[in-house]
Parts: C-alpha cells; sequence; structure tokens
C-alpha cells in the first residue's frame, strides 16, 4: 500500500514541480528536496515492506511514511484546486490578480506547509538508515527536475549593472589564479535574486575567459550534491558524449583522462551542500586529475558556509543593483527597449524600483508584469509597501525560499 500511495504523490509531485506554479507560490525548493528524498525513500519499499512482518521498527516507519504522504497529497491537491480558481494563462486577466492579498495569504500557508513537510520527510529519509534497507533495482527512480536546471547561455537581452562584478572576477581567473598550482574555487555568494548566475554566465562566456582556458563545462548541482552525476556532466559538457559509467573509480579514471593537463573553468551554479566529506571527495576527484596551472571552479550559491564548507579563496559577495541601474532595468521590461518612458509613471515606477531593493530579480518582474498596464502602477506600488517586501526578502533568504513569485511569468 505505501509504495502504491508513494508512487501516486511522486507522481503528483513531479508534475507540481515542472508546473510554473512552483516557481511563483516560492516552494520549488522544497519541491526539488522532496523528489530527491522520495525517490530514495520508494527505492527500498519493498525490502521494508517485507520486514515489518518481523520488525515493529519498520512497520512504524511504514506508517510514519504512510501518514507523510497523504499529507503531502492533500497539499497537492490545495495547490491544485486552488490554481484552477485564477487562470494565470487567461489574457484578460489583470497582472494584479496574482498580487491578491487572498493570493498572498495562499502562498504564505502553502509555504509554511511544504517547509514542514520536506523537514518531515527529510526526518524519515533519515531514519530508513537504522533499518538496513536494501533498494530493489527495479525501484530505483530518478525524478529529473528540468525545470530547475541551468546552462551557460545567456537569454537575457540586456544585463545591467554587472560589468564591474564581472571585471573583477574575469581579472581573478587571467591573474590571480592563473599561475596557481593548485586547484583554485572562487564561489559568487548572494541572496536569492541578486543574479548569481546570471553573472556566472557573464563570465563564463566573455570572450577573454575563453581564450584563456582550454576547457569550460558548466553543471548546475542545486540540492543533490552526488559526485558520481557532477563528474560525469564534466564529462558530457566537454566530450559532448554519455560516458555511461557506473563505478565511481571508473568516473575518477575517465575524468583524469579528459581534464589532465588541461587548463580548465567549471562552473558548479546553485550549490547547497554544506558537508565538507561530500565536497572533499569531489575535490579530490578533480585534483587527482593534475589539470594545468590556474584551473579554477566557479561557484555560485546562496550559502555563506557552502564557501566555508570549499575552504576557497574569499566569497565575492553579489551586492544589490544601485538606483540608476535598477531604474535602467525597470525601465527597459515596463516600457519596453526605444520606448519613451510616460511622465506620469516615472514618479511611481521610481518608488516601486525603491521598494525593490536592488534585486533584478523583482525589479524585472515586477516591470514586466507592468508593461502596458499604467493604470495598475500605483495598486502594485500600495500592495509592495503593504507587503513590507525588505522584511520578505530577509526571510527568502533565510529559508532558501524565494518569495519572488512573479519570475515564473518571465
Amino acid at each position: 500500500m505505501a509504495e502504491a500511495l508513494l508512487g501516486i504523490v511522486i507522481q503528483n509531485l513531479q508534475s507540481f514541480g515542472q508546473d510554473q506554479l512552483a516557481t511563483f507560490w516560492g516552494v520549488h525548493q522544497q519541491t526539488q528536496k522532496l523528489s530527491s528524498n522520495l525517490t530514495a525513500i520508494r527505492a527500498v519499499l519493498r525490502d521494508a515492506e517485507r520486514k515489518q512482518i518481523t520488525s515493529h521498527a519498520v512497520k512504524d516507519w511504514l506508517q510514519k511514511l504512510t501518514d507523510a504522504a497523504y499529507v503531502l497529497d492533500d497539499i497537492l491537491d490545495q495547490c491544485s484546486i486552488h490554481s484552477t480558481k485564477v487562470n494565470f494563462d487567461d489574457a484578460h486577466t489583470s497582472c494584479l490578480s496574482r498580487l491578491h492579498p487572498n493570493d498572498i495569504l495562499f502562498r504564505f500557508n502553502i509555504g509554511k506547509r511544504m517547509k514542514d513537510i520536506t523537514r518531515r520527510f527529510h526526518d524519515i529519509h533519515e531514519e530508513r538508515s537504522m533499518f538496513n534497507l536494501e533498494p530493489g533495482v527495479t525501484e530505483v527512480q530518478t525524478i529529473h527536475d528540468n525545470w530547475r536546471q541551468t546552462s551557460s547561455d545567456i537569454t537575457e537581452p540586456v544585463i545591467y549593472g554587472r560589468d564591474q562584478d564581472r571585471e573583477q572576477i574575469v581579472k581573478f581567473l587571467l591573474e590571480d589564479a592563473s599561475n596557481s598550482e593548485e586547484l583554485s574555487i572562487f564561489p559568487i555568494v548572494g541572496m536569492g535574486g541578486l543574479g548569481k548566475t546570471t553573472l556566472a554566465k557573464k563570465v563564463f562566456n566573455d570572450h577573454r575567459v575563453c581564450k584563456h582556458f582550454e576547457l569550460t563545462a558548466w553543471v548546475c548541482v542545486s540540492d543533490d550534491f552526488n559526485t558520481m552525476t557532477i563528474l560525469q556532466s564534466i564529462i558530457e559538457c566537454i566530450t559532448g558524449q554519455n560516458p555511461n559509467i557506473n563505478s565511481l573509480e571508473a568516473m575518477r579514471k575517465k575524468v583524469e583522462d579528459v581534464l589532465h593537463g588541461k587548463r580548465y573553468l567549471l562552473v558548479l551554479d546553485d550549490v547547497w551542500n554544506e558537508d565538507p566529506e561530500k565536497w572533499e571527495q569531489l575535490k579530490g576527484k578533480l585534483q587527482c586529475a593534475r589539470a594545468a596551472k590556474g584551473a579554477t571552479i566557479l561557484v555560485t550559491s546562496r550559502l555563506e558556509e557552502v564557501a566555508s564548507t570549499m575552504q576557497t579563496h574569499p566569497a565575492y559577495r553579489l551586492k544589490e543593483l544601485p538606483g540608476d541601474e535598477s531604474w535602467s532595468l525597470f525601465k527597459y521590461h515596463a516600457f519596453g527597449p526605444n520606448r519613451e518612458e510616460k511622465e506620469e509613471l516615472v514618479a511611481i515606477g521610481k518608488e516601486i524600483v525603491r521598494n525593490c531593493i536592488g534585486l533584478p530579480l523583482a525589479i524585472k518582474t515586477l516591470g514586466s508584469l507592468l508593461r502596458d498596464q499604467s493604470e495598475d502602477f500605483n495598486e502594485v506600488l500600495l500592495l509592495l509597501i503593504w507587503i513590507d517586501l525588505n522584511c520578505m526578502c530577509d526571510a527568502m533568504n533565510n529559508s532558501n525560499t524565494s518569495i519572488l513569485w512573479y519570475a515564473s511569468f518571465l
């Protein structure tokens, strides 16, 4: 029974995670963690259901799992029901319907419940190690969270305010790290919505960087810091082929063949891992490759602890956009390129930008929502003040949950 129930919940969760609503409601990180834990738990269910006959502890564990699965299923049902009340694809729906107080309260409630259930499944996942449960070969299933993946291509037509940041990082790559015999690690750290990934893309695609490094690879790590998966992604990026290797030792040798004697740049985007052992395992495999001087890993993360775990070059702390750049970014998205802004909206627009406290994601998103919606400027400004965006951004940074729900509509 538990196996069938969990299969349905995983399927529903995967469907929800691929929907824009997960980002819109600020629960994509919880969805990703849940997917990882549920898949790992499901792999051992068949063994658990056999062992519960003789073990009360395993039977109790299965009951905890079943209870939690029903709670998660109820949460996903509520999300599905609520989503039908507002048709996000309806061209006649005002952008303000997405900002309605009732919808905001719903998102806060769902965010809290998802956080609680994620912690609950994390504990269940950790507890399974007590029972020495063996995974069944046919039950192991990987959920591919393509909706969360990033790539190195620059899709934004215009990027404001990061030229100085790019120059400082490029200088490090070309000068400070170029003569280092050791593998250099350079972390970019900052709260969600600051544009860490965008900045890393600008550096990765800079013509000086492309010329300086013999090999480059971009890997989106996110919550699942798996050495085998990361090494496989590196090989695929560089060779264009899936190595189809099952053992870690064989993968290490393949990475050594690919990277040996080469000056390479590896970007690890969106890293959350704070486990030193996991990091040392990956770093050890890369160091064994004996790359040329100047080989560097560029890391992006929201967490200062990640940089500490990696024992890296001092973290580059990305700051908020300055006022002029914030306004330019808002104008581009709110009024369109090469179009004169409406004079009566400038003062209101600048106040909206001020409330976005230099966060490019918030500025870009609100600007896009308000394009050709001049009657909504005042109402959005009032709503932003009511929400107190400053406090919400602090909460977002501490809970690893994006409150910038609007991003999915760009």
